[in-house]
Parts: C-alpha cells; structure tokens; sequence
C-alpha cells in the first residue's frame, strides 16, 4: 500500500478519491491548494473560504489529517502569467492544463515527495493503468460525460508515475451516491464553474484589469471596414456573441475568423463552412508533451481531442522534430485558435498533447 496526499477541493470528487484511497486500504492525508487570492474581484465570487471549510469537515469525518498549502506566488507565476501573456499576444490559452501540470502535479507533487509521499490523489474522471513494463498510462474516464483526460494531457511520464485517480471508474451518480453513504458534507455539493480566481467574473473583465485596452477596426474578409472592436485579447476565433456588428444575413451571424496582431485588426465572416479561416483542415502543433511510453510512429493515424467535451476526432500524424508535428483532419474542425490543446489519443489512451501553433490551409512544416 501507498502513502498518499490527496488534493482535497472542497468538492464532491476530492472527498470521495480521498475516500477510495482510503478503503483500498492506502495511508491518506489530504491538503487544500490555496492557489489565488484575486486582488481584484468585484463580485467577491472566490469560493475559497467556504471549499477549504468543506474539505477539513470532509476529512475529519473520514479521520485523515488535513491541511492548507500555499501556493499563491507558484499559481501566479506559472498559471496567471502565462495565461495573461497568451492573450496579450493573440493567442488562447489554456490555464487548467497547465495548473494540472505546474501546481497540482509540480509544487504540490513535490512537496508530497520531500515529505514522504509516494504519490498523489486527485478527483479526476481519468483512469491509470499498469503497462506490462512497468509504466503508466492515462485512459479516459468511465463517465464520457465527466471524462477529464484532456486536462491531464500535457502531464510527464514521472508525474504520472505517482498519480492515483480513483474517481475514474465509476460515473458521476455513483460518486455521489458513495459520497451520501458515507455521509459526506460535500455528497450534494454542487460542481465549481470555470477557474476559481475569477468566479462568475467574466474573463474579459478579468483581463481587462491586467491588459491596456487596444482598440481597433472590425474588418470582413474582404477587407471593408465594419466596426470597432474593444482589444483583441477581447475576443476568440469563432466567437459569435459580443461583436456588436449585426449581419446582414438575418440566418447567418458573424463570427471571428482572425485577429491581426501586427494591424490590431478584428476579422470577421458569416458562421458557415465556406468562409476562409472558420475550418481548419491541418495544424502544426508544438511544445510536444508525450504521457507516456507508446508514442505513435512518425507517420500515423490516431485520435485528437480539439478542446476539452470536443469528441475525439481521426487525424493523421506526422512528426516533425521533437517537439513538432503536422496533423491533418480526416472531417474539418471548426474555430481551432493557436495557443490552445490539441490531445492525443489511441483509442481511450492518452497519448499526449501539443500547443497549436499554425492552423488552416496554409500550415507549414517550418
């Protein structure tokens, strides 16, 4: 059996994984991730105070020590910065990804190590299974409607090497039935939406706190002048709601199709299959991450998850160089952005992930 220290959230899934742990007869702990404290937030929407509170009623009933580790200056660092220089240069970052991969299993995976732990727990709807070489892989959750593996797409083999998941077997109403049973606090506590450090803030107002404002022009394809947009960082491809220019095609709205950094220009199209730039038919993907052994050949056909509840899609693979490589998709994906995850599946194996870099047409292995 393992020493284990499980990121407690204060939500239903951490408490029942602690819970799991526990049964299979593991030594746990648990600890609450104070990743954020929002200098701003004018809703005061942060639900920090209340989940730290849930996550000790919940360990104290299952009799496992609890605490609160502080990573304040690592979140931001790591998560926030990234995620506001994403945006500042036009692209559309993925915090949770990388929040998984630095702060849950980084900072806090090696705070576990230096005290002894073999591993961590977490409340992920994501599978572990033993290779016959003694390595690791990540599958898909048994509940498709929950699965989380594509958050955990850019973790290493060694971080998967002392990750336990157990929620992943079983589906969403068996946790909460588990939970009830065991009379759990958190058994009817509603799921968390979106990053907790801007609660029900709009992102867009988030930003704009932290990135001057830039205004410039909505521009068609054809280059006619059609608006004023507020900042690029405003805005994402395929964004339909927020442009504030009306259509003249009363069935067929407009929607992002590119923003021009060097010109500060909004480019916008009508929503349908034939405007330039909507669909993207092959990508360049970098910053290659590979969770474990079976990595595809150089040339192969496999699965991608374009965004996260996106289904798994066929794409050919080609590698580049290590950290590169050129997917082309078997049906055309709508409004792929740089910036964001692209996935990588054998099946219900994940394999890895990549950054999309170049997308469309006009991708280039250079």
């Amino acid at each position: 059996m393992a020493r284990i220290l499980v990121a407690m959230s204060g939500g239903v899934d951490s408490s029942v994984a602690a819970l799991l742990l526990r049964e299979q007869g593991h030594e746990v702990e648990a600890a609450y991730m104070k990743n954020w404290m929002a200098e701003w937030n004018p809703l005061g929407e942060c639900p920090w105070e209340q989940d730290v509170a849930d996550a000790r009623a919940a360990a104290e009933m299952l009799g496992i020590p609890f605490r609160v580790v502080n990573f304040i200056e690592d979140y931001r660092e790591r998560v926030v910065d990234y995620l506001l220089k994403g945006y500042a240069e036009g692209v559309t970052p993925n915090p949770d990804v990388y929040c998984n991969r630095e702060i849950k299993f980084g900072v806090f995976l090696d705070l576990a190590r230096q005290e002894g732990f073999d591993g961590i727990g977490t409340g992920h709807y994501a599978r572990i299974v033993e290779e016959t070489d003694g390595e690791r892989a990540i599958l898909e959750g048994r509940d498709s409607g929950k699965d989380q593996s594509y958050f955990l797409a850019m973790l290493r083999p060694s971080q998967m090497a002392s990750a336990w998941f157990p929620v992943g077997d079983f589906l969403k109403s068996e946790i909460r039935a588990k939970a009830a049973e065991a009379g759990l606090p958190t058994a009817a506590k509603k799921d968390s939406q979106g990053i907790c450090f801007i609660g029900k803030v709009r992102i867009q107002d988030f930003l704009k706190e932290y990135l001057p404002e830039a205004p410039g022009l909505i521009v068609d394809l054809a280059g006619r002048v059609l608006g004023e947009h507020r900042g690029l960082h405003n805005y994402t491809l395929g964004q339909r709601r927020g442009i504030r220019v009306a259509s003249p095609e009363s069935h067929t709205a407009y929607v992002v199709v590119e923003k021009r950094m060097t010109s500060n220009e909004l480019v916008i199209g009508y929503d349908r299959p034939d405007t330039a730039g909507l669909y993207a038919t092959q990508a360049i993907l970098t910053h290659l991450s590979m969770a474990g052994t079976r990595q595809p050949a150089d040339e192969a056909e496999i699965d991608a998850r374009v965004r996260y509840r996106a289904p798994r899609v066929h794409i050919r693979w080609k590698r580049g160089d290590e950290n590169t490589a050129r997917i082309e998709f078997v049906e055309p994906q709508r409004a792929l952005a740089p910036g964001q995850i692209c996935a990588l599946y054998e099946g219900e194996r994940l394999l890895g992930a990549g950054v999309f870099a170049q997308i469309g047409g006009e991708a280039s292995d250079g």
